[in-house]
């Protein structure tokens, strides 16, 4: 009786996996036993053995795999013998003998294996070609198929009578595979079993295997199905090392290549979880795994299952959004694909990946629009987010829902546009879309239905103002003054809105002629009752913040016509009381400063509310957070405390500690709060020289001795900040000067004017010498030659002629400032020509008579 079969044998390598087909034809009269070939096979393998134990190499390996390779090659062997000395003959006898020839075989393939890249043995082909023979022999007799049965274990082995317990089994630690010419075999149980019990480098070896019997279709979908290998590599990718996983993701990427009956399995709620998990790990296992998913998402189970998996579309949409092309272009498919789900499409949306959200606002059923546009509304967005929105085409479909759809739809649509109205292009997008005269038509209607819009429509206008370009819509459109006629017939979120919009309106330099029409048609006098809201401070502050825009504009008496001393006592209760907000300080002050210095009555009231020590307390306190505008409308208001004409008013301010915070403002102040302060130490400086008690007085022998730092070396004569104003005694000179030095130049002619009252005629050289030893001079001719003001440049010009007087001082500097002063005589303003004129015959560089005096 002939067989005719093909072997197909695996053979394993770094390179490539190749299919080795043999043909044997073998007659009945050829045929032997398996008990014949057992002992032939036992006969060669008895020398292979025997040089095995006796080869140094391998013994002086202290590698523990190989021993216990050779050890379990030499257990199958002692049973083999054990059962050819065995006389009975059977059909279960033979299948027995078949057995362990098999399992000689696994045996040598397992010594092949261990030795591989560690040490090169003896007779190493002749143990290959035995292995061959002994597989190809026993496939003839079993009439093999390419994959064997499920039912033999792995690394079976026998006792004495045949089976053998399961601790003999040996773990074999494989670093690679062998290369092509030193090919072995690897049948499909070998794989399979590894992959779901062996270590991290048996699994290894096992994944390549399984990797090369599917890219070359040597394994059949019956058999992925029925050895649950799906499952097995699921499990693995759970827990495996990062390399292992990408070979698990590119194996089962090709099962779902090859027969999408692979999906149904892999579409498992727990198998999909295990994928999520690999979309958070390192680029490559991401890609590989977005790729799968992709692959997969055909399936309407993997679409429904996968975005309820906690975390999965956050992490689409973060590699969506990263460096790599490849996977973002499969996360932006597989995100699409989850899109139908209109759940699904929110997720996205709060993760930040808008287009399916937009999507259904163009192409959406009337409640789908409805419901993305309140979600759109409730979500917490980021600027980068109204921008994408944006430019997504979110602005245009909200815009028609609210102008054509039906109030639920108007409501949501206007909330939405209100979360999108922050950002600058957005705001730009609604005005071209014209919905400007539609939201002001909404604002100003009485129809009872649409009272509930105009609550968004007023914050949709109020972004709107607040948008440097954008509001001037709004000023040209001259809505200011119904908006104003609005405030006390709307609830207190409108007028909250309302008056954010009219103050961003009111405080544009282009509203000159809005602010006039505002104060025209009595807008003060409608703030003034907000004044005293104590409910809602949003409301007390913008009406605040809009009064005191307007009073900036207001001249001589016109602010007093408009408050009286009751509104003036409102105000300081809101500087003074501690439940009101720095920003409302700030905005009540700045109204307090732009009264009139030199009314007497508003004084009066200041002082009769104990209004500067207040103010005192403010500064003093004051801290690098404090607002700057409160500092500086305090700085404005402490100029009217220090007008040189009141001396008496002047020695209050200097007993309530004004001097001290005055200094501290020319310290760390800003610019505007340095240029008040250096004035009002300056009106006070003007009356030093009197208030000087000189050491040559008719009573100072009379009076109580002073403190040898007491006398002044400027004004000749004992000073204090308390007593006389005393700029040098107060240290302000430095800080002064520090001005000159700085980059901004606002303050440098209140700077100068304060200065200059060191340099009175009976003091002019001390105060020169003052100025040349604090390093003045310099900054000052720098100050000349900027020329950013003709007021400071005559400033200058003056101090310069002072201190020149001095020959010494003319010597040190006169070269550095001949340059400059020349450049003036040539090209500066007419003005400044005398004064230059007289500097330079001072330098000798031109005669008295010159005409140029």
């Amino acid at each position: 009786m002939s067989v005719n079969e093909k072997t197909l044998i695996i053979e394993v390598s770094t390179e490539q996996q190749s299919i080795t087909t043999t043909d044997d034809s073998m007659g009945d009269s050829e045929y032997s036993s398996p008990q014949e070939q057992l002992s032939e096979f036992i006969e060669k393998l008895s020398s292979i053995l025997t040089e095995l134990k006796d080869d140094k190499r391998v013994i002086m390996v202290s590698n523990p795999q190989i021993q216990k390779a050779v050890e379990s090659l030499e257990a199958d062997f002692r049973r083999a013998k054990a059962l050819v000395k065995s006389s009975s003959i059977s059909p279960a006898h033979d299948e027995h003998t078949e057995q362990v020839i098999q399992n000689l075989a696994r045996a040598l393939g397992l010594v092949l294996f261990a030795s591989h890249d560690v040490v090169e043995i003896a007779k190493k082909a002749e143990i290959e070609a035995l292995r061959r023979e002994m597989t190809m022999k026993m496939s003839i007799v079993n009439k093999p198929n390419l994959i064997m049965s499920s039912d033999e274990s792995d690394f079976s082995s026998y006792d004495n009578q045949g089976i053998v317990d399961e601790d003999d089994r040996i773990t074999l630690d494989i670093d690679g595979i062998v290369e092509e010419d030193d090919g072995i075999t690897l049948d499909v149980d070998d794989v399979v079993v590894q992959i779901k019990y062996g270590d991290d480098q048996l699994l290894k070896c096992a994944l390549h295997g399984l990797n090369s019997l599917v890219l070359d279709h040597m394994i059949t979908k019956e058999r992925v199905h029925h050895e649950d290998v799906i499952p097995a590599l699921f499990n693995r990718l759970s827990s495996s090392k990062t390399d292992h996983r990408l070979i698990i993701l590119r194996i089962l990427q090709a099962l779902v290549a090859q027969d999408d009956e692979h999906k149904e399995k892999m579409a498992e709620m727990g198998n999909l979880s295990i994928l999520v998990k690999s979309l958070g790990r390192d680029l490559e296992e991401q890609k590989e795994a977005v790729g799968l998913l992709v692959s997969l998402s055909d399936v309407v189970a993997v679409r429904r299952r996968l975005g309820r998996i906690q975390g999965c579309i956050v992490m689409l949409v973060a590699i969506f959004n990263g460096d790599d092309q490849m996977a973002s272009h499969d996360a932006a498919n597989l995100l699409n694909s989850l899109s139908g789900n209109t759940q699904y499409a929110l997720h996205m949306a709060e993760a930040g990946y808008f287009k399916p959200l937009v999507h259904y606002l163009n192409q959406g059923s009337d409640m789908s629009k409805i419901l993305m546009a309140t979600a759109l509304s409730r979500m917490e967005l980021t600027d980068q987010n109204r921008a994408n929105l944006g430019q997504d085409g979110a602005i245009e479909p909200l815009v028609k829902m609210f102008t054509t759809g039906n109030l639920e739809a108007k409501q949501s649509s206007l909330n939405a546009l209100h979360n999108l109205s922050s950002s600058k292009a957005n705001v730009q997008c609604l005005i071209k879309l014209g919905i400007v005269a539609t939201l002001l038509q909404l604002l100003f209607s009485v129809t009872s239905v649409l009272m509930t819009l105009r609550e968004p429509a007023s914050a949709i206008l109020a972004k709107i103002a607040a948008q440097s370009e954008a509001g001037i819509v709004l000023v040209r459109q001259d809505v200011a003054q119904q908006m104003i006629s609005l405030l006390h017939l709307t609830s207190p979120v409108i007028q909250c809105h309302l008056l954010e919009a009219l103050n961003s309106i009111a405080a544009r330099s282009n509203a000159s002629k809005v602010r006039r029409k505002m104060k025209e048609n009595g807008a003060v006098r409608l703030l003034l009752p907000f004044l005293t809201e104590s409910q809602n401070t949003k409301i007390r502050n913008g009406a605040l913040n809009l009064i005191y825009v307007l009073s900036n504009d207001m001249q001589g008496g016109e602010l007093m016509e408009q408050l009286e001393e009751m509104h003036l006592n409102t105000l300081i209760n809101v500087v003074s009381s501690s439940s009101t907000t720095d920003d409302e300080k700030a905005a009540a002050v700045g109204i307090l400063s732009n009264f009139p210095v030199s009314d007497k009555n508003v004084t009066d009231t200041f002082m009769r509310a104990n209004l500067l020590p207040i103010l005192v307390s403010i500064l003093t306190t004051s801290t690098p957070t404090t607002p700057r505008l409160l500092s500086e409308n305090i700085a404005a208001v402490l100029i009217r405390f220090t007008l040189p004409s009141d001396k008496k008013l002047q020695q209050f301010s200097a007993e309530n500690g004004v001097i001290n915070v005055l200094v501290k403002l020319l310290t760390c102040g800003s610019i505007v709060a340095k240029c008040r302060a250096a004035t009002s130490l300056a009106q006070l400086s003007q009356n030093s020289l009197a208030l000087r008690k000189s050491r040559k007085s008719r009573w100072f022998s009379c009076a109580p001795p002073h403190p040898t730092d007491a006398f002044c070396q400027v004004h000749d004569g004992h000073c204090s900040p308390r007593s006389t104003f005393c700029l040098v005694k107060a240290g302000a000179v430095p800080p002064l000067v520090q001005i000159f030095q700085g980059n901004e130049r606002e303050a440098d002619e209140a700077s100068l004017s304060c200065l200059a009252t060191l340099l009175q005629d009976e003091i002019w050289e001390n105060g020169s010498n003052l100025l040349v030893k604090m390093s003045c001079v310099q900054p000052i001719i720098k100050i000349l030659e900027e020329g950013m003001s003709l007021k400071a440049q005559e400033k200058s010009l003056w101090i310069l002629e002072r201190i020149f007087r001095v020959e010494a001082h003319r010597e040190e500097y006169g070269e550095y400032a001949q340059v400059v002063l020349i450049d003036l005589a040539q090209n500066g303003d007419s003005l400044l020509k005398p004064t230059v004129a007289k500097l330079l015959a001072q330098l000798e560089l031109l005669q008295p008579q010159s005409s140029y005096f």
